[in-house]
């Protein structure tokens, strides 16, 4: 059939800590697969779940040096609404955040790791995502990526132009997937990444196949021997290849 991007995988100095953050954020549930790994997840939802983009969140020794490629936007139903979590998250301990964003109507944080995310006004456009509303990708291409990433997986094009591409996975519920052009040009390892994994009865050397000749590279992240497979995208950004499931 195809991949689906069912989560983000998420760096971080200390994965409880901030994995306690976006739980709080998000009106998730906590829990954990090991040491070192915390996973986030709606209470009483099966992973994986299309209206759903899970998030793992995965200790590593690294700090972060530089703005994120990648970013979570979070919807918002009323300017009331928008107000309150504002004012949540930031006793929650994110802190305001400039990225050149200027004069606009949604406000920049960054998480206690300085990982920046927008808290958005009321669009009609996310008013059905849940409390994410769009993971956001800085590129050089939004059409390059509109078309490598429309094939990868069973997500569906919405919208391209030269600035953006917007995607949303085929059954029409969950966060959308948007690729913004920036100027900024891709250093070092994302801190977030996309999590891929195949249908139950596919293939997944025959989907990483279909990835590498759609243009995706393989990638050493120093994993060494693991189930899944790492590549990246035409821009480089480093995604993993899940087992089917």
């Amino acid at each position: 059939m195809a991949t689906r991007l069912i989560q983000i995988a998420m760096k971080a100095g200390d994965d409880s800590a901030l994995g306690r953050f976006w739980a709080e954020a998000l009106g998730w549930g906590m829990d954990s697969e090991g040491p070192g790994v915390t996973n986030l997840a709606p209470e009483g939802v099966a992973y994986p779940d299309p209206a759903v983009l899970f998030i793992d969140i995965l200790r590593v020794p690294d700090p972060k040096t530089v703005k994120n490629r990648l970013h979570i936007d979070l919807a918002t139903t009323s300017p009331a609404h928008q107000a309150e979590l504002v004012a949540r998250l930031k006793d929650l301990g994110a802190t305001p955040a400039d990225i050149g964003q200027g004069d606009v109507p949604w406000t920049v944080l960054a998480d206690p790791e300085g990982n920046e995310f927008c808290v958005l006004e009321p669009r009609e456009l996310y008013r059905d995502t849940g409390p994410i509303a769009a993971l956001v990708v800085d590129c050089a291409d939004p059409r390059a990526m509109a078309r490598f990433w429309g094939e990868a997986m069973d997500w569906i094009v919405h919208e391209v132009t030269d600035d953006l591409a917007r995607l949303r996975s085929a059954k029409g519920v969950g966060p959308y997937l948007e690729f913004i052009r920036t100027p900024d040009v891709k250093t070092g390892l994302n801190r977030i990444h996309f999590d891929l994994r195949p249908y139950p009865d596919d293939d997944h050397a025959a989907e990483a196949d279909k990835l590498r000749a759609l243009g995706a590279t393989d990638t050493d992240i120093g994993q060494g021997d693991v189930p899944w497979t790492v590549l990246s995208d035409p821009e480089g950004n480093e995604f993993c290849l899940l087992t089917p499931r």
